[in-house]
């Protein structure tokens, strides 16, 4: 078998056991933290970077390089984590409408006249949305999907929600697939979408993809309830964490919070 082979098989060996697209498979100290550690750390660190008053802008500074420390320690590199906070983009566009938009005393910036109210409104979403989203990238890049549901049991997260998370993931992945194949079922007739007068047909397509995912699903719960599903998924994993592991994950947001706390006190 070739390299190609060998690699396409180990990828997909990792989708079926939870792997997600965010997932970067390691061997680093952070990948080596139980989930609910981690995920509790993230929690408490984007309450602390929340909390931060938007005016201690050098707060906001020493929390990335903590972010940019967190990062080094689970070895993920830079592009990996830039690309990925792409997804912050909308709210990005959103804040730099806010000084044109926003009331208030106006400033002269560069020869426009901006709302003083609403650059500090600016800063404050992005400087910690994008905090908050790099954490979050972070906690996906170095835990598998199946690790983190089990992580959020742990915590005692309602199961029912733990459990529509689940199957939400699953399903849109699932969803995704049926959607490239119909696209290619599609393309091989010949149709693509060029205007208006084609909206018919893939109002069509939507129609039936919903009844396949229905149907699709329907057959899924009753094949579980076949198999003894009571609405409650078993626990195949209950290890626990150490004081050791709690004491590294921990190391985040207790740096945070002095910060936090110099931020307001200075």
């Amino acid at each position: 078998m070739g390299a190609d082979g060998g690699t396409s098989l180990l990828e997909r060996s990792r989708e079926l056991g939870g792997a997600h697209k965010l997932y970067r498979h390691g061997h680093s100290p952070v990948h080596a933290l139980p989930a609910h550690c981690k995920i509790a750390a993230v929690f408490c660190f984007v309450l602390i970077v929340v909390s931060t008053p938007r005016e201690a802008v050098w707060a906001f500074g020493l929390y990335a390089l903590l972010i940019a420390a967190t990062a080094a320690a689970a070895r993920v590199p830079v592009g990996f984590l830039l690309k990925r906070l792409l997804i912050e983009v909308p709210f990005v566009a959103f804040a730099v409408l806010m000084p044109f938009v926003a009331e208030g005393p106006r400033i002269d910036v560069a020869g426009l006249e901006l709302s003083a109210s609403g650059l500090w409104g600016a800063w404050n979403i992005l400087a910690k949305g994008t905090l908050g989203v790099a954490a979050s990238v972070l906690l996906a890049a170095t835990t598998e999907l199946r690790e983190l549901l089990l992580g959020l049991q742990r915590l005692r997260m309602p199961p029912l929600l733990v459990q529509i998370a689940s199957f939400m993931i699953r399903y849109g992945d699932v969803i995704t697939d049926e959607m490239r194949r119909m696209r290619i079922a599609r393309l091989s007739r010949g149709f693509e979408a060029r205007g208006v007068r084609h909206w018919g047909v893939l109002a069509k397509s939507a129609g039936a993809l919903f009844i396949r995912s229905y149907e699709r699903g329907e057959r899924v719960h009753l094949a579980m309830v076949s198999r003894g599903y009571t609405g409650t998924m078993p626990v195949y994993d209950a290890a626990t964490a150490t004081r050791t592991q709690w004491t590294r994950a921990a190391a985040l947001p207790v740096a945070a919070l002095a910060v936090c706390l110099l931020g307001w006190t200075l």
